[in-house]
């Protein structure tokens, strides 16, 4: 099984959890490279022609290509698997987070921290993660089990070296933070934040990075799931990074106007709603400081760039079946626009190489460029 580097907080796997993982990750591999491309010969030969002759017309919209091949045995075989895939991930994970979760409390809780966490009981999580557990995780984000809880976390952060296999970058998801600090360096060379804030921090494993990278600045993460903070926070002691962990909305946040430097998000924006994306924006524009940056680092995927009908529904799959019912807005919004919206001036938007290798830098910023794998979209502008 390909892993991530493993860090002090993330979960152990026994031999028989080990072997379970094992036989998920690569059966997820399977179904990805050897089962999915049969849907464009489902949809080429079979489903398209049937269309074509009641109606007159070729499909017109990723709608109309997921509703006509959701009748097609082999698309409906291929969903069950990715679906039973998902599923079958989170049942091999959480036994074993379980096992150990005692322990991982204890290691989240260090006597002498060097950053902070502050929770608020009295948050109300929002509805697009309270409606629904994203990404099928049980529970979702934000459930506590227990008193100091760090199981949300631990689980999702475990779950990632499977559902990316084990490409999300060491130490855990750093990967990301990593390609954010490098389209920082191409694109701002000369930013040298003294304050820094992600929003929807997660378990903080592109926060990190950042704050690795910016050794002086003060970098904060908030988030509105306790469960993923409290384990962000022990995951940033064990590894010796000073971060602030806050339990905050990103339409919400808790800092004063004009008082940041930098403000990012990574793979965030697709798990809020249409309506909250322009108060999000909108927030990003009250904190940062005049000349203060603002990044969204996003999954690759933008629909109006990707010309095929099939590519958009197979893509859209997330949106329906996998517990993420924003991801298809998010793919098809112009974020740009938005952020010119809130405020935000010399707004633009393009592909950043992925890059995994901390010892190396991965050039690859492309101003226009097509969705692809290894790449992340980012849309970034200035205050």
């Amino acid at each position: 099984m390909a892993e991530t580097l493993p860090h002090v907080m993330l979960p152990r796997a026994n031999h028989d959890e080990l072997a379970g993982q094992q036989f998920v990750q690569a059966m997820k591999v399977h179904v990805s490279s050897q089962i999915t491309a049969g849907n464009h010969k489902i949809y080429d030969h079979v489903a398209k022609p049937k269309f074509e002759k009641e109606h007159k017309r070729a499909p017109a919209t990723r709608h109309e290509v997921r509703h006509l091949m959701e009748a097609e045995p082999y698309h409906q075989m291929w969903g069950s698997l990715m679906r039973l895939g998902q599923e079958l991930m989170w049942d091999t994970i959480i036994d074993s987070v379980d096992r150990q979760l005692d322990d991982l409390i204890a290691l989240s809780r260090p006597k002498k921290p060097l950053g902070s966490l502050t929770l608020d009981p009295g948050l109300k999580q929002p509805r697009y993660l309270a409606a629904v557990d994203q990404h099928a995780q049980p529970g979702s984000y934000y459930t506590d089990t227990c008193d100091h809880d760090v199981r949300a976390g631990a689980v999702l952060d475990r779950g990632a070296s499977i559902y990316h296999f084990g490409r999300a970058g060491g130490n855990g998801m750093e990967g990301r933070g990593r390609t954010m600090v490098q389209f920082l360096y191409e694109k701002f060379p000369d930013l040298n934040p003294k304050t820094i804030l992600d929003i929807g921090c997660s378990v903080g494993a592109s926060t990190v990075p950042l704050a690795k990278f910016f050794p002086k600045a003060k970098v904060y993460g908030v988030d509105p799931a306790a469960p993923l903070l409290r384990y962000a926070h022990g995951r940033a002691e064990s590894l010796g990074v000073p971060v602030h962990y806050a339990q905050q909305s990103g339409e919400d946040l808790k800092f004063d106007d004009e008082s940041l430097d930098l403000v990012v998000s990574l793979v965030m924006l697709h798990e809020t709603s249409t309506k909250a994306l322009p108060r999000i924006m909108s927030e990003c524009y009250r904190v940062l400081k005049p000349g203060g940056v603002v990044v969204h680092l996003e999954v690759p995927v933008r629909y109006p760039d990707m010309p095929s009908l099939m590519e958009q529904t197979l893509r859209d799959w997330q949106t329906y079946y996998n517990d993420e019912p924003f991801w298809g807005r998010v793919c098809e919004t112009d974020v740009v626009e938005a952020l010119g919206a809130a405020g935000f001036r010399d707004a633009f938007e393009g592909y950043q190489k992925q890059t995994l290798d901390p010892r190396r830098g991965v050039s690859g910023f492309t101003k226009v460029a097509d969705s692809r794998p290894g790449h992340w979209y980012v849309a970034a502008g200035t205050k």
